[in-house]
């Protein structure tokens, strides 16, 4: 996992911390890029992790808001194999941040909507504020989560709201099988190797950038080149051949969470078509 401090203080001083400069474009290339730009308009810092404002496509402007990051970003810690976090009261506090990446607010939870690390890596948080009184407040929309799975090749970037950060690269392909440690995750998005993300990047919004919808959360990457170890995470393949791809980054899809929202934003595992894991 992207732990949210160890290493990562290291690698910004000596990567640069900040966003990341756009490349140049002129002419009508560079009115296509302004128009495509992915910026942190809805991301939100944790205390020791990323994250962003969320939205199905049925979501209501009066339904209270979500919040996405990890289930390793969790405040009780890291839920263990097989353990699923759900509607559990909590006091989380988020930090807003506008396009610019300044925090513009502080949004609170009131539960824990879901959370786990089998088969994904993530949480959702449920806030005391609906969207509609975010967008009346702040000028902020929420980022809106895709319903359909991303293709290999689309552009993506990784915004951190924890480091006002992002990274843009590509969907490489997938993993049908990540191992990291104790934890085994489903179709986990590979990214190309320009993603070099860090401690603290996680639970980032995975954005795409055509259409600036979330199609997966970012959450590890193999450090050291070790084998299925913590923080070093390996690709098993259907007929169980082992792949380690050292430097390189992953990411959680996010498409299968849509059918598990209901009305009011409730998370409702007897839907159907939600296939996260049940407790």
């Amino acid at each position: 996992m992207k732990k949210p401090l160890i290493g990562a203080l290291f690698a910004v001083l000596f990567l640069g911390a900040g966003i990341a400069p756009a490349t140049a474009a002129t002419g009508a290339d560079a009115s296509e890029a302004k128009v495509k730009a992915v910026d942190f308009a809805g991301t939100v810092a944790l205390s020791n992790c990323s994250g962003s404002v969320v939205r199905a496509p049925t979501s209501q402007p009066g339904d209270p808001a979500l919040v996405l990051s990890n289930g390793h970003c969790l405040e009780s810690g890291f839920p263990g194999p097989g353990e699923v976090v759900l509607d559990r009261a909590s006091t989380r506090s988020f930090t807003l941040l506008n396009a610019a990446g300044t925090g513009v607010g502080t949004l609170r939870a009131d539960r824990v909507a879901y959370g786990t690390m089998t088969d994904t890596d993530v949480s959702l948080y449920r806030l005391t504020s609906t969207y509609a009184q975010i967008e009346s407040g702040y000028g902020i929309e929420a980022l809106e989560l895709d319903a359909g799975r991303p293709a290999q090749g689309t552009a993506i970037t990784v915004a951190s709201g924890y480091w006002k950060r992002t990274y843009s690269c590509a969907v490489d392909g997938f993993a049908y099988r990540l191992k990291e440690g104790a934890w085994t995750w489903k179709d986990s998005v590979r990214y190309t190797s320009a993603c070099r993300t860090i401690g603290g990047t996680s639970g980032s919004p995975v954005i795409d950038d055509a259409t600036g919808k979330v199609v997966a959360v970012n959450n590890t990457g193999n450090e050291d080149g070790q084998r299925c170890t913590d923080n070093n995470p390996c690709e098993v393949d259907e007929n169980g051949a082992v792949t380690v791809r050292e430097g390189i980054n992953y990411a959680q899809q996010t498409y299968g969470i849509v059918p598990c929202i209901g009305s009011g934003n409730r998370i409702d595992l007897d839907r159907a078509g939600c296939a996260l894991p049940k407790p």
